[in-house]
C-alpha cells in the first residue's frame, strides 16, 4: 500500500503540474492578444495612407498632362528653322515641326517672336521621343470653327472682302476659313455686274471688292462653310447705310457702281449704300433719259452734293466732276455783241436760237420786235437766220439773253464801231483811220468805253421794264410755262399775281 507520505507528494506534484499548465495558457492567450493588438495597429496604419489615386490627385504630386485635341496657351521659347519650341506647362516643351511648321506661312512665322504667348493645338501628347507634338495652324482653325459657330447660332454678319472664285460663285476668308457663296445667294446687285461667258468673265473683277455676309451653314467634319451675301444685306442695308453715310463727306470724290436706272436719274452704289444721280447732275448736256450716258454695272466717279441724315439719302453728282463745256465755249461772247444766228424751237413766251456748235440762246417773245408781238411764230420760223444782240450772259445758270429789236439800238452803236474797227485792224495788220469828220478810231476808245458803260445800264434796265411788262400780259399757262422753263419751285401752286412776282 501506497504510504500517506507518497499520496501527498502525488497530490503536490498534480497542483504543480496544473498550475504550470495554467501558466502556460495564460501565456499563449497573452501572445494571441498582443499578435492581434498588433494586426489592428497595422490596419489602422494602413487606412491612415493614402492611396495611389489620391497621391496623384493630390496638388503637390498633379501633373498637367496635355491631351490630344485640345487648344494649350504657351509661350514660345525658341525659334528655329526646322521647328519652333512652345512650353505649354507641361513635363517637357511642345514642338511645332515638320507638317505642322510647313502649313504656317512665312509672313506667319516672321511674325512670331520669342517670348510671345499663342494658341496651339495637341496633335500628339507625346511621341516616341517624349515629345509633345503642337500645331499653331491648327489652333487657329479650330477657334475660327468655334466663332462661325457662334455667327450662325447668332444670325450675326460678317464683313469681308472678296478672296476669290470658282466656277460656282465666290470665296470670302472668314476668321482664316474659305467660306463660299454660291451664285444663288450673292445679291442682285452683284449678280447684275456677273456678265460673260466664263467665271473669270463674271467674278474675276468683284476680288477685292468689300462684301457683307451671313453664315447659313457650317460642317466642320466636312470643312463646309457656305455664306450668303442675300441673307445679309436684307437685314444690313440699312445698317451700312447709316456706317457710309457718317464716313461720306459733302464735297468729297468717289468710285461707286451703277445698279439701276430710272427716268429721273441713276443709282450709284458707294461702299454698299446707294446714292442718287439725278437727271440734271449726270452730264452738262441735255441728256432725256441715263441710259444714254449711263449703263447698270458701269463703275462711276461720283461727288457727294447732299446727305441727308434723317431720311439716309445720299445725293450725287458725275458733271460737278467734270470741266463745263459750256464755260469755254461763251468765253468768245460778250454782252452787246452783235451775232447771227438759227432758230430752232418757238415756244409761247419766246424763240431759241443756236449761235454756236452746241450753244443756244433765248430772244424772249418781248426782244422779238418794238411792236407786240402774240406769239414768235408771227415773225419767225424755225430754221430762219438772224441778226442778234447778246443781251443777257448767265454762267452760272447756263442762260444767253438774245434780242432782235436791240440790233439797231443806238445804245451799242460805239460798241459796234469799236468792232468793226478792231476787226478791220485784224485783217489789214495796221492802223485804221476813221472817216474825215469823225475822230481816228484809236484815239476813241476812251470815250467810247465810257458811253458804253452807262448806255448798256439804262438799255438793261428798260428791257427788264419791257420784259415785265410783257410778263403781266402773259396768260397763268404761259407764266407756268416760263416758270418751268427758269427752273422755279414750287410754281404749279402759284396764282397769277404769285407767278409774275417770282417771275420778275
Amino acid at each position: 500500500m501506497m504510504s500517506e507520505n507518497d499520496a501527498l507528494e502525488g497530490q503536490e506534484k498534480e497542483v504543480e503540474e496544473s498550475q504550470e499548465q495554467e501558466e502556460n495558457v495564460a501565456a499563449e492567450v497573452q501572445e494571441e492578444v498582443v499578435v492581434d493588438d498588433a494586426d489592428v495597429q497595422e490596419d489602422d496604419d494602413e487606412e491612415d495612407m493614402p492611396s495611389m489615386a489620391e497621391l496623384l490627385d493630390a496638388e503637390e504630386y498633379k501633373v498637367d498632362l496635355p491631351q490630344r485635341g485640345e487648344i494649350r496657351t504657351g509661350i514660345i521659347a525658341s525659334i528655329g528653322p526646322s521647328q519652333i519650341l512652345v512650353s505649354i506647362g507641361a513635363k517637357s516643351e511642345g514642338v511645332i515641326a515638320g507638317r505642322a511648321l510647313d502649313d504656317m506661312s512665312p509672313e506667319v512665322i516672321k511674325s512670331l517672336e520669342v517670348g510671345q504667348e499663342i494658341d496651339a493645338y495637341v496633335l500628339n501628347p507625346e511621341d516616341k521621343h517624349g515629345n509633345v507634338i503642337l500645331s499653331y495652324t491648327r489652333a487657329i482653325e479650330m477657334r475660327a470653327w468655334k466663332i462661325v459657330a457662334e455667327m450662325l447660332e447668332e444670325e450675326s454678319s460678317y464683313e469681308g472682302k472678296v478672296s476669290g472664285f470658282n466656277k460656282g460663285g465666290l470665296l470670302v476668308d472668314v476668321e482664316g476659313l474659305r467660306g463660299f457663296i454660291p451664285a444663288s445667294q450673292v445679291s442682285a446687285v452683284r449678280r447684275s455686274k456677273a456678265v460673260g461667258a466664263t467665271p473669270e468673265q463674271r467674278w474675276a473683277r468683284m476680288q477685292g471688292e468689300p462684301i457683307v455676309v451671313r453664315v447659313i451653314e457650317v460642317d466642320k467634319e466636312r470643312r463646309r462653310l457656305i455664306l450668303s451675301e442675300r441673307a445679309a444685306s436684307n437685314e444690313s442695308r440699312q445698317a451700312v447705310k447709316e456706317r457710309v453715310i457718317s464716313e461720306l463727306e459733302i464735297g468729297g470724290s468717289y468710285t461707286g457702281r451703277v445698279t439701276s436706272l430710272a427716268n429721273f436719274g441713276a443709282f450709284v452704289n458707294i461702299n454698299g449704300a446707294d446714292g442718287l444721280v439725278h437727271l440734271s447732275e449726270i452730264s452738262w448736256e441735255r441728256v432725256k433719259h441715263p441710259s444714254e450716258v449711263l449703263t447698270v454695272g458701269q463703275a462711276a466717279e461720283v461727288k457727294v452734293i447732299s446727305i441727308d441724315d434723317e431720311k439716309n439719302r445720299i445725293g450725287l453728282s458725275l458733271r460737278q466732276l467734270q470741266d463745263d463745256p459750256w464755260t469755254s465755249r461763251i468765253a468768245k461772247f460778250s454782252v452787246g455783241q452783235l451775232i447771227e444766228g438759227k432758230i430752232t424751237r418757238l415756244t409761247k413766251f419766246g424763240a431759241f436760237a443756236r449761235i454756236d456748235d452746241d450753244v443756244e440762246g433765248l430772244i424772249h417773245v418781248s426782244e422779238i420786235s418794238d411792236q407786240r408781238v402774240e406769239h414768235p411764230k408771227e415773225e419767225l420760223n424755225e430754221g430762219d437766220v438772224v441778226s442778234l444782240r447778246i443781251i443777257r450772259i448767265e454762267a452760272e445758270r447756263r442762260r444767253i439773253g438774245l434780242s432782235m429789236r436791240k440790233v439797231d439800238s443806238a445804245a451799242y452803236v460805239d460798241k459796234d464801231m469799236k468792232a468793226l474797227a478792231e476787226a478791220l485792224q485784224e485783217v489789214s495788220g495796221g492802223v485804221v483811220e476813221a472817216p474825215a469828220d469823225e475822230p481816228v478810231v484809236e484815239e476813241a476808245p476812251v470815250v467810247e468805253e465810257a458811253v458804253a458803260e452807262e448806255t448798256p445800264a439804262v438799255e438793261e434796265a428798260a428791257e427788264e421794264k419791257t420784259e415785265t411788262k410783257a410778263i403781266e400780259d402773259m396768260t397763268v399757262a404761259e407764266l407756268k410755262e416760263e416758270a418751268k422753263k427758269r427752273e422755279l419751285t414750287g410754281y404749279s401752286k402759284m396764282k397769277k399775281a404769285e407767278l409774275i412776282e417770282a417771275l420778275s
